[in-house]
């Protein structure tokens, strides 16, 4: 079958379509607009890698809610356990004990990529967790000050917002934030902002140089970083920077944390992205993927960390929602059960497809990722490689026209973060889509 022909079969109506439109037409009146929405999709359901909108179109959903439907929409398993969940109660708060709450921890504490005991505090979302994160750093260092990374997302709370700088619009308007907070550049190879060919290590040199100069290293808490930058372009770090980062933290009393809210639960192909490179955190922030599409949060720590908080020191309302934690349970089960197998193995077929595209496409600058974490940043015809800011929007909005629900990052990066459970027939599908969408685009429709 054709690629206009799947694209006609699949696609019904104009794009939005008339139940869509009317819908858009309430929600313009009554929700904020502060939502960064891309294009007008309204959902009407979905089952694993397919959705459907109100007016029956489907679409191949490559950006799982923003990496959160790690197991696809509307898994059985995980349905069913939420379904269970609510028939014993829906709240109790986090004053008290249950099952679902206790088991997850264990489960966490099992899985954590410490190696020693772990202890987790449960919230709804991953911006709290990072909140949670910064808490606890300053609690148990006295120490005020933090090194964050420039590109990084960790949230829009006035904390997590302080090392948030993927785009300038996240902060414009809400100056000032959490004080204390310096930002380094992020290792980029494929854009490198240092002398030298291992930007990693001239990033370790510059924060050693902040130490010496700016920074002093004995006031700093925590070095906040995602193992594989997200909003900021899915940048892969070089080899051994976080390993440099560890050492780093290591020689000054320095607390490492790893922001795995969009990287982790399976999403590279590993539990965690920080596994790649075998490098051990202080402490963990998890979120998205995690639940399945149930709003959940978590920090884990080191137990000889979290132990240190006292009674009353930091808690919530909905942290460990039973709900929310059977989801995340059922998810976990499915994620070690083989999706996480499937993310590598898929992944490493997506990523493949993604390069023999790439020799056919010259504004495809460079292809790269782990499992199905994975960006194609798109680049003008110059020998500068400069963003294709306008080309990477047009190639979005034409995808959803084709029928392939996408989401950009970074400058002109197109991202792809399938629901863990894809399969290679739907990624050559989405292949096709994402081909024809070029060409759309590069010819002007």
């Amino acid at each position: 079958m054709a690629i206009s022909d799947m694209t006609r079969k699949h696609i019904l109506t104009e794009l939005p379509g008339p139940k869509a439109r009317a819908m858009l037409a309430r929600d313009a009146e009554v929700v904020s607009p502060s939502y960064p929405r891309d294009y007008p999709f309204v959902m009407s359901h979905g089952r694993g890698t397919e959705v459907w909108d109100v007016d029956g179109n489907r679409f191949l959903d490559f950006a799982a809610g923003i990496a959160v439907c790690s197991t696809g929409h509307a898994h059985p398993c995980v349905v069913q356990a939420v379904k269970d969940a609510a028939d014993r109660f829906l709240h109790i708060s986090s004053d008290y004990w249950h099952e679902e709450m206790i088991g997850l921890g264990e489960r966490l504490a099992r899985l954590a990529p410490m190696g020693e005991p772990a202890m987790s505090f449960f919230c709804q979302s991953g911006t709290e967790a990072v909140e949670a994160a910064l808490k606890l750093a300053r609690y148990v260092t006295g120490r005020s000050r933090f090194i964050g990374f420039l590109g990084g997302f960790h949230g829009r709370t006035m904390g997590s917002l302080a090392f948030t700088s993927s785009k300038y619009t996240q902060q414009k308007g809400f100056f000032a934030t959490m004080p204390g907070v310096t930002h380094v550049p992020y290792p980029n190879p494929y854009r490198p902002l240092f002398a030298g060919a291992d930007q990693g290590k001239a990033v370790l040199d510059y924060i050693r140089m902040l130490f010496e100069r700016n920074v002093p290293a004995s006031e700093v808490a925590a070095i906040l970083v995602e193992p594989i930058q997200g909003e900021g372009g899915y940048v892969v770090p070089p080899d051994g920077f976080l390993a440099g980062l560890r050492a780093l933290c290591d020689e000054h009393g320095i607390l490492l944390v790893f922001d795995e809210v969009q990287s982790g639960i399976g999403r590279t192909g590993r539990m965690f992205a920080s596994e790649h490179w075998g490098v051990q955190p202080d402490i963990m922030t998890l979120a998205k993927g995690l639940g399945s599409g149930l709003p959940i949060g978590a920090m884990v720590a080191k137990r000889r960390l979290m132990s240190q908080w006292k009674r009353g020191a930091h808690g919530n309302t909905y942290g460990g929602n039973p709900l929310a934690c059977a989801a995340a349970n059922a998810t976990i089960d499915l994620v070690e059960g083989g999706m996480a197998a499937n993310a590598a193995a898929v992944g490493a077929h997506f990523l493949s497809r993604l390069h023999d595209l790439a020799r056919d496409y010259a504004c495809i600058g460079e292809v790269r990722g782990k499992g199905l974490m994975i960006g194609v940043e798109l680049i003008e015809n110059d020998a500068e490689r400069t963003p294709a800011r306008a080309l990477c929007d047009d190639v979005i909005t034409r995808a959803y026209h084709n029928g392939l629900l996408l989401l950009p990052c970074g400058a002109s990066t197109v991202r792809f973060m399938t629901p863990l459970n894809v399969t290679r027939d739907e990624i050559d599908e989405g292949i096709a889509l994402l081909r024809t969408s070029l060409d759309e685009a590069l010819a002007g429709a």
